[in-house]
């Protein structure tokens, strides 16, 4: 399979979300999966899973866009969360080692720090619950 198509105008998160905000350090468009750049004042960045554990380490997923700089809001975790793609339903979806991507988990590799980012309730919802690995698939 392949990363998820966003449509960043569809990008939505719950009444319930639990959301954050920051300051982008880079350009960032709306459902991209974000980490915190705690080696340069704690910036928001494109999360990539198989890069070093810092970049992969999800954030969570942006809810706009913002250039570097910018500040940006951010989901973490939401129960009825749209991500503005067509998902299929009980499927895992993870942080994908295209940088800001989502992907299903199964597309994870060998030297990926996998990430689960949500579990889709129906084609166009899905429960986002971040679960961080933090060590590198064999």
């Amino acid at each position: 399979m392949a990363d998820i198509s966003v449509t960043a105008a569809s990008v939505l998160a719950s009444s319930t979300a639990l959301t954050a905000s920051g300051v982008a350090g880079a350009t960032i468009t709306d459902g991209q999966t974000i980490y915190k750049d705690t080696a340069n004042s704690n910036v928001l960045k494109l999360a990539d899973s198989n890069s070093t554990l810092l970049i992969s380490t999800v954030e969570g997923i942006a809810l706009h866009g913002a250039a570097s700089g910018q500040p940006v809001k951010y989901v973490y975790d939401d129960p009825t969360f749209t991500p503005g793609a067509t998902l299929t339903v009980g499927q895992t979806y993870a942080l994908s080692s295209t940088a800001g991507g989502i992907a299903p988990i199964a597309d994870l590799t060998t030297g990926d720090f996998p990430n689960v980012l949500f579990v889709a309730k129906s084609a166009t919802t899905a429960v986002l619950k971040i679960v961080r690995g933090g060590v590198v698939k064999p």
